[in-house]
């Protein structure tokens, strides 16, 4: 009977090390995904149509405080605003899939990796700018799990982990709040 107790002690103790451990390892994933270019190990530890729809929230709600209460009050301002939520979510739709979501956390410009010119060779190799350096983590509650990235600007980015689970993934981005002077 005690190595039975014993047994299911050291179960549940290796659970939970394992749970507080998970989104330390999925994030460390993350970033060697990116450092390493391995778009199929990132696709593992993303919540892509969550993540879409976070990322369609955050820009809808910064594009509405940016409009102001005039423009939404008119009834071509809120056309207009709806018209441009609209095609902000579409490309919210063709940037977050596995290369786009790559190419934005390596720091690569899209028009690298959808063909265009944008500079002299844009296919030349480019060390990447790894913006999931350097974080500061911090557990929400035991299913959700923030990475905290600040960058040069001052300006910090919020990578947000949800578990389902046993399995940690990414689920949001908290992108930078617009300038005090924009809102």
């Amino acid at each position: 009977m005690k190595k039975l107790l014993t047994l299911c002690v050291l179960l549940a103790a290796l659970l939970a090390g394992y749970i507080v451990a998970g989104p330390y390892l999925a994030y460390s994933a993350m970033r060697d995904a990116v450092e390493t270019g391995n778009i199929a190990k990132l696709e593992k530890h993303v919540d892509f149509p969550t993540l879409r729809g976070n990322l369609k929230l955050q820009i809808d709600d910064y594009m509405l405080r940016r409009a102001g209460p005039d423009v939404q009050s008119s009834l071509l301002g809120a056309f207009a605003v709806r018209v441009a939520s609209g095609m902000a979510g579409g490309v919210v739709d063709a940037m977050v899939t596995p290369a786009g979501l790559a190419a934005l956390l390596e720091g690569r410009t899209t028009w690298h990796r959808i063909g265009g010119e944008t500079g002299d060779d844009p296919y030349a190799p480019t060390p990447p700018a790894n913006p999931l350096r350097e974080p500061s983590y911090r557990f929400q509650s035991p299913s959700r799990f923030t990475a905290t990235v600040h960058g040069e600007d001052g300006e910090t980015v919020q990578f947000v982990l949800t578990r389902d689970g046993l399995r940690w993934r990414l689920t949001d981005i908290r992108l930078p709040s617009a300038p005090a002077a924009t809102r």
